[in-house]
């Protein structure tokens, strides 16, 4: 029995590849897949509103339980009537289950069976998380969307560790799936194993069993290469349901997005677009550029002329150059609005060649008037 109120509706499939379209229903409304998924870790996509978070095309958005637990505690979103109360989101809300801030943020960590033992990067004080302790924030946070407690294994490790560590998160998916209790709440599990094909059969087929309501590739986009992340995905796709979710962690780049979309990937996410708008950095249809150069110093065109965003409609590269060499925050909540609203774009692009057939071919089209040569 799955969570209340949602579940995935898979429209079409492109005939050439995997690539999927489909409605992901949810109690906080219908969002139409592939889609890209900003990243709003404290409850706020940094220096945008909600509305303009929906104006952009905005479907689910995320939240972190590591950083929600820490400020301002799940006590208070949860007397706040949830997330999306709490912060005047109206859709579709995700809370990562913090794992990937324990192993990459805390240091002195220590990880047993039971869980894992580490330090706030904000004060230092003593922190543990377990299944059980994770799976009770994420109710309280309470979001449609919520993510088992894993181990981030990290790139590269040795076979031994990796299979150690996938067995103890299929161990960690159990307790945390036993445990979780909110009928409209969506868990989803996530699927480890390093680079191991064996270790993402056998942790894909695991979690499988326990019949999760969508499944996410984990370990990715962590600093191993392009080909490897590929693997990864290849490797773990194969063995879950095609009437559940399935969602790529942590990407963010036009390659990745389309490469995951391609295999079958449904949902993703990454903060890479507003984190490099914050330092003048942006995506447009002429390639990525750095605002802060003095050839835009008088520039009066706008950003992009092909993007329909409110900041293309209403500003120059010129007062965009003015803003953030000023500091002014204004600059990054322009700047953020843009490079979300071109990567969801693109998104919306593939959703459309999805249905019509031609998904490799406008795979083809972006990659080669984007490629790596303009970075993205």
């Amino acid at each position: 029995m799955g969570a209340k109120g949602f579940y995935l509706e898979i429209k079409h499939v492109d005939k050439n590849c995997g690539a999927r379209y489909g409605i992901l229903h949810t109690p906080h409304g219908d969002v139409e897949v592939p889609m890209f998924m900003p990243v709003g870790t404290l409850a706020t996509v940094k220096t945008l509103s909600p509305e303009e978070i929906k104006s952009i095309g905005s479907g689910v958005i995320l939240a972190n339980t590591y950083h929600l637990h820490l400020r301002p505690g799940e006590d208070i979103v949860a007397k706040a009537g949830g997330v999306q109360k709490f912060m005047n989101y109206n859709g579709p809300m995700l809370t990562d289950s913090g794992g990937f801030q324990v192993f990459s943020l805390a240091e002195k960590r220590k990880i047993s069976e039971e869980g894992v033992t580490f330090k706030s990067h904000l004060n230092g004080d003593t922190i543990f998380f377990s299944p059980e302790v994770v799976i009770g924030i994420e109710e309280k946070i309470g979001a449609d969307i919520a993510m088992s407690f894993d181990e981030c294994i990290p790139y590269p490790v040795s076979y031994e560790y990796a299979k150690k560590s996938t067995e103890r998160t299929l161990r960690w998916a159990k307790r945390g799936k036993d445990v979780h209790k909110k009928e409209d709440q969506a868990l989803f599990g996530i699927v480890q194993g390093g680079e191991f094909p064996d270790l993402r059969r056998m942790c894909a087929e695991e979690l499988v069993k326990m019949d999760f309501d969508g499944y996410s590739i984990g370990g990715t986009s962590i600093g191993e290469p392009k080909d490897v992340c590929f693997n990864m995905i290849d490797m773990a796709i194969k063995y879950l349901p095609e009437d559940k979710p399935r969602y790529l962690m942590g990407v963010g780049s036009l390659d990745y997005i389309l490469e995951g979309i391609a295999k079958g990937i449904d949902m993703m996410d990454c903060v890479l677009p507003t984190r490099i708008a914050r330092h003048g950095t942006l995506m447009t249809h002429e390639g990525r550029i750095n605002i802060k150069k003095e050839m835009y110093k008088e520039d009066f065109s706008p950003l992009d002329k092909e993007c329909d965003c409110y900041t293309c409609k209403n500003y120059t590269k010129a007062y965009l150059r003015h803003l953030y060499v000023s500091n002014e925050s204004f600059g990054a909540r322009l700047m953020s609005i843009h490079n979300l609203r071109f990567l969801i774009s693109i998104v919306e692009g593939a959703r459309k060649a999805i249905q019509e057939d031609r998904f490799l071919e406008y795979k083809d089209e972006i990659l080669k008037k984007y490629g790596d040569k303009r970075g993205f």
